[in-house]
């Protein structure tokens, strides 16, 4: 298998795991304060990051990394899971969902501004479209239904599209595992002590869907998932395996509607049809 299939491999198992990732954000917010939430699965997943860099007796990255791996962390450990918390407060799962098709767009731009790729002209034009069809969804549904909570998501596809981007950079001296592993740790003691901090008076009320949402957040969104996907972007391509986001809103909606019991209507679906074809297009032209 050669490096750029092995990529793609990676990429899409990433999308599925990160496909999980605001429905269970949405039932754990039902229970968890959106702030404890994102320290706690941030704290345990630094947790087990120590002990696989412990484990595998990993070297401590160069002083020179420090500074993308504390952009990795402000992107993809704190930013983006505390953003989307607070916007499943005032959207619902699936609403957010759909915002995931600005993801590629917004990691293309940060692969061409941190990790030096270029793709060509076209590449651009198929991505703005598919942007567009985003947008047009949100105003769409009004600005008046939940103004906050679209501005977060967007909020969060921005410093996600640019933890994504310099992660994949510096997984191609670190590894995938290692990027997200040392991200972890360097947030830390800080997410541990906003954890105690932010921990409910009582854990008696909170129910076991929430209980396995954080736990899906911790493993899975915040730790697994990134082991494939940078992987991913390092081998095939940041622009090009970053397409594979728009396969995200099909398993989402999918696992919002089955899981949660919550309505998807037909505009979704239809804008999320045209959003992956556009994507699709952007994917010939990535380099």
């Amino acid at each position: 298998m050669d490096r750029t299939t092995g990529g793609w491999i990676s990429g899409f198992i990433g999308v599925l795991i990160f496909s999980g990732s605001l429905p269970a954000t949405r039932v754990a917010v039902m229970d968890f304060d959106p702030v404890f939430l994102t320290v706690a699965r941030a704290a345990i997943a630094g947790l087990l990051a120590v002990a696989l860099l412990l484990a595998f007796r990993e070297k401590r990255p160069a002083r020179a990394d420090l500074a993308s791996l504390a952009i990795v962390a402000f992107g993809v450990v704190l930013g983006f899971p505390l953003l989307t918390a607070l916007a499943l407060k005032h959207v619902t799962s699936a609403h957010s969902i759909v915002f995931i098709g600005l993801l590629p767009l917004a990691t293309a731009i940060f692969a061409v501004l941190r990790g030096g790729e270029r793709p060509r002209p076209a590449f651009w034009l198929f991505s703005c479209l598919g942007s567009a069809l985003v947008a047009g969804f949100a105003l769409s549904q009004g600005v008046t239904a939940s103004p906050v909570g679209d501005l977060l998501m967007l909020a969060a596809v921005i410093v996600c599209g640019l933890g994504y981007a310099e992660g994949a950079k510096l997984s191609r001296r670190l590894g995938g595992w290692q990027v997200i592993s040392w991200a972890l740790v360097m947030s830390l003691p800080v997410m541990l002590v906003l954890a105690f901090g932010t921990m409910p008076p009582s854990l008696t009320g909170i129910g076991g869907a929430a209980w396995a949402g954080l736990a899906y957040v911790s493993l899975f969104s915040m730790l697994i998932g990134f082991i494939f996907w940078y992987r991913g972007l390092a081998l095939g391509g940041i622009a090009a395996v970053g397409q594979l986001q728009l396969l995200q809103p099909f398993f989402g909606l999918a696992l919002a509607a089955s899981l949660l019991g919550e309505q998807v209507s037909g505009v979704m679906l239809v804008v999320t049809v045209g959003v992956v074809l556009c994507v699709a297009g952007a994917r010939k032209f990535a380099r």
